[in-house]
């Protein structure tokens, strides 16, 4: 018997119907081993050398893995196939007590049946580069958090954290609103022009100039100058010019961009596209298929494809479209310098199964991505759309102005589609809010033909400051200047939700006063670590770790030497410098010496505090009140939440004089009955919460 650990019990599920008798697949449910929380658990003073512990919920698997591996004639490794995969393996090898000498490590980029066997076919050693190079990225991470954590908490509030990369992601959402706040709006003008041609069809045509240069319209004045000067003016047709262009597809998906067009046409963050796209690579259970995996491995930063993948796609492309569809020529999209290209790009695994098809198979999740997944990579592969151009110089002057051989220019252009090609299944989406228009299709015109001008459109505009980060750009920021790497990108915008230190308003990211506080400590103490091009150039370091051509724990040293001498120096330079927080200051006077109260963060939240402790030691808990009041005593009423659960409450400010407690949220509308507050029931109906009122409404 062979065992095959893999890191999922859904991918172990999907293998092991590939792999069948002679085999088990059994899942480590992903790490087991890792450096513990309570300490550093890095030996700095020898080579950096880490401590790992099993991790506690672990341990009883870590042991069952180790029976079944003693009692196995060959154990195979089959993490996933990326660095932090490599991590876990090596992790699992050392556990189990298996030679790294041994070829017992495979990889599978898609959980078909030829991707399980052919990955079966081939093992290899555990690739012990790529575990330094991950092993470094831990060890980077550990030595940031915990030397330079507890030194942002004493500063800046109590609970505070700094990441190698979520401060670099934090700082370019504060630089982007310091950008936009101190922006200054500057005024312009449009003009455009209403036509009818011979053919009686509308012309739109867009102001441009005069006969000798563009003018740039800035002020009213100008742009009354203009109209005066049309007042009266004939208009007519200068030239046309015509002309063809191509417009070739999006290659298909990396992680990366995948996460970006998630998040723009199906509006999911980050991780749940991970999460999403997981659950469609490890496998679903499909009619006469069993359990498949429709993806291919999703953490990837490569664009290439196997040529079987693309001869499946342009079978199905000429069955379903035409042989028109399918380029002359394959399409080869080449990755970034600094991309891995250790795996293939995110595409279906089976090209000729359309979303359509599986859509009783999938939940509605599953179903939206693989649609995407699917119509991008099938696109990739199609022909060109052709397009017909055409542009129309349009030329307006008055009798004397003509006479004089002076005009006013305006421009026309439009386009039509000759050929459709890959916009007949997909167009990628983009980052504009406001998507325009664009060109249209223009009547036929011809030159000298005169015009009849319907109406003419001046229209004042301001310049508009760089706009706040959505997931979707900040990501694509993140990938442009070589910040993290696209698996991590969804786990970084998630910390730097969580803590605080930006927050989320429809899609747009923003900083809180807390995050934009940490950045400014760190860029003022700690300029390289918030340093984007050395964050990069960090990242470009352990992919040489990752190839073998650099030594990580020299790596490792001329980092954390420079990390402390800094350091040491920003503890002098503030031993007694404490940086407060608007948002941190309460009008609440304190009870005992008259103060305003301040918020604190504790070991179990925030809470109120006198700002003359030691003096004063007076504290209590931090409440938000309602426009509620309680229907018992008619106090207000605060939220409140639980300690086990986290699950928000709303309670009597009297506590514990007045036990009044519920789960429904207080509105401001009072009850027609009895007069008291009304709460929400559930997501739309109303109830009075009084006693013996019982009034309901939905």
């Amino acid at each position: 018997m062979n065992l095959v650990i893999v890191e999922s019990p859904a991918k172990a599920k999907s293998i092991q119907k590939y792999l069948g008798k002679g085999y088990e697949v059994t899942s480590s449910m992903g790490h087991v081993r890792d450096l513990p929380a309570s300490r550093l658990a890095v030996d700095v003073a020898h080579d950096f050398a880490p401590s790992y512990v099993v991790m506690k919920e672990k341990e009883k698997l870590v042991r069952e893995l180790r029976q079944k591996a003693g009692g196995s004639d060959k154990v195979y490794l089959a993490t996933d196939p990326d660095r932090e995969g490599e991590a876990i393996s090596w992790h699992l090898a050392s556990l189990l007590g298996l030679n790294l000498e041994d070829a017992n490590r495979v990889t599978f980029n898609e959980i078909t049946q030829s991707g399980v066997l052919g990955g079966m076919a081939h093992p290899r050693q555990v690739d012990l580069d790529l575990v330094n190079a991950q092993q470094a990225r831990r060890i980077l991470d550990r030595l940031v958090g915990y030397r330079l954590s507890p030194f942002v908490s004493q500063k800046i509030r109590r609970g505070l954290s700094a990441g190698r990369v979520q401060s670099v992601a934090v700082r370019l959402i504060v630089d982007r609103e310091q950008e936009i706040k101190a922006f200054n709006p500057e005024e312009y003008w449009s003009l455009e022009a209403k036509l009818l041609g011979d053919a009686h069809k509308p012309v739109k045509a867009s102001f441009v100039g005069d006969q000798s240069a563009k003018i740039e319209l800035k002020t009213k004045e100008q742009t009354d100058g203009i109209l005066a000067r049309l007042q009266n003016a004939q208009y007519w047709v200068g030239s046309i010019k015509k002309g063809k262009r191509s417009k070739n597809p999006a290659p298909p998906f990396n992680t990366s961009t995948l996460q970006q067009e998630a998040s723009r046409r199906l509006g999911f963050q980050a991780q749940r596209t991970m999460r999403v796209a997981q659950e469609l690579y490890e496998g679903v259970e499909v009619p006469g298929l069993g359990t498949t995996g429709l993806i291919t491995y999703m953490r990837t930063d490569s664009l290439r494809i196997s040529e079987e993948a693309r001869a499946q796609a342009n079978e199905y492309i000429a069955e379903t479209y035409g042989k028109q569809y399918v380029p002359a020529q394959p399409r080869i999209y080449k990755s970034r310098a600094s991309a891995q290209d250790g795996h293939e790009a995110v595409r279906p695994t089976m090209p000729a199964l359309p979303p359509e098809k599986l859509k009783a198979s999938l939940g509605p999740d599953q179903f939206k991505l693989y649609d995407l997944i699917w119509k991008r990579f099938l696109a990739s592969q199609m022909a060109s759309c052709l397009q017909d151009t055409v542009k129309a110089t349009i030329l307006a002057a008055n009798a004397e102005e003509k006479r004089q051989g002076r005009h006013l220019v305006f421009s026309a252009s439009g386009y039509a589609v000759r050929f459709d090609g890959f916009t007949a299944l997909y167009v990628e989406a983009t980052d504009d809010e406001e998507e325009t228009e664009g060109e249209t299709k223009l009547p036929e015109l011809k030159e000298g033909e005169n015009l009849q001008l319907k109406e003419l459109l001046p229209a004042q505009h301001f310049t508009q400051p760089p706009p706040r980060f959505t997931e979707a750009s900040l990501i694509k920021a993140l990938e442009e200047s070589g910040v993290g790497r696209p698996s991590t990108y969804a786990s970084i915008i998630g910390t730097i939700l969580h803590r605080g230190y930006i927050t989320r308003q429809s899609k747009l990211l923003s900083p809180t006063e807390l995050g934009g506080a940490l950045t400014d400590l760190l860029k003022e103490r700690f300029p390289r670590i918030v340093n984007v091009k050395f964050t990069a150039q960090m990242e470009d370091s352990l992919d040489e770790v990752g190839k073998g051509d650099l030594d990580y724990i020299t790596l490792l040293r001329q980092f954390y030497d420079d990390l402390e001498a800094t350091l040491t120096k920003a503890k002098a330079d503030m031993k007694d410098v404490k940086i407060e927080l608007e948002e941190d200051k309460t009008d609440i006077p304190c009870e005992k010496c008259g103060r305003m109260m301040v918020i604190k963060t504790g070991r179990y939240g925030r809470f109120l505090a006198c700002p003359g402790y030691p003096e004063c030691k007076n504290a209590k808990p931090l409440v938000a009140e309602t426009n509620g009041n309680c229907p018992k005593c008619g106090e207000k009423i605060v939220q409140r939440k639980s300690k086990k659960s986290g699950r928000v409450f709303y309670g009597c400010a009297a506590w514990p004089k007045c036990d009044f407690v519920t789960w429904n949220t207080p509105t401001d509308e009072t009850c027609p009955q009895c007069g008291k507050t009304i709460f929400l029931k559930g997501k739309s109906a109303k109830c009075c919460l009084g006693e013996g009122c019982g009034f309901e409404s939905k």
